[in-house]
């Protein structure tokens, strides 16, 4: 299994999830991952993703959790849904607002209920002398992580080799630079925290405060 640059953010989002959690959205949720470690928390969660190939794999990788707190997994695209109003907790969004129009993030804003949070785990292409040199520094440390885990996976039995997610998810490489990212968020998404992460990614936090 190849080192996942989007799971091992995994535990940096988990700490942005509010401690009056509820409700939960994750956006684009492919296979499920993310929202299965969410329903674990003990949250309710609904999970969309535009590949319904994704979403039967996610309602096969999903056996019963505890509390009878299973993912919700929707075919969907979420520029086609009506989300409602001032109801999710903690909105996640990985890998993929760079698959649909960025102002989709209006939408996600507007289902958060007060003191909810929405991040994104965003991508975004190299434009700049400092996005080249982030991405210089992590190749050494991208290979590092791929050896680990190959070192792991075969020291791992083979038994727990099962259940591992067959299905990839489409990629669509990113084309809003970060730069147009900030300013973008600054308007839409005011008050809002974006950083630059090591292995091509930005973190985006945006509180409901109002």
């Amino acid at each position: 299994m190849l080192f996942d640059h989007n799971d091992h953010y995994h535990r940096l989002l988990l700490r942005q999830v509010p401690r009056n959690w509820g409700a939960a959205l994750d956006v684009g949720c492919g296979t499920g991952r993310f929202a299965r470690r969410l329903a674990h928390l003990g949250i309710e969660v609904d999970a969309i993703d535009p590949s319904e190939e994704a979403i039967a794999e996610a309602r096969a990788l999903s056996g019963p959790i505890a509390g009878d707190r299973s993912p919700r997994f929707q075919h969907a695209d979420v520029t086609e849904v009506e989300l409602p109003k001032e109801h999710y907790d903690f909105i996640s969004c990985l890998a993929s607002i760079h698959h649909m129009p960025f102002d989709t993030v209006t939408a996600l804003r507007d289902a958060l209920a007060p003191g909810g949070v929405l991040v994104i785990l965003g991508c975004y292409p190299e434009r700049t002398w400092l996005d080249w040199a982030w991405s210089l520094a992590a190749v050494p440390a991208n290979a590092v992580a791929r050896l680990a885990v190959a070192v792991r996976d075969k020291l791992r039995p083979v038994s727990t080799a099962s259940g591992r997610e067959q299905v990839q998810a489409p990629v669509r490489q990113p084309a809003m630079p970060l730069l147009h990212i900030r300013r973008e968020a600054a308007v839409l998404l005011p008050g809002c925290s974006i950083r630059r992460l090591l292995f091509w990614r930005y973190l985006l936090v945006f509180r409901n405060n109002g």
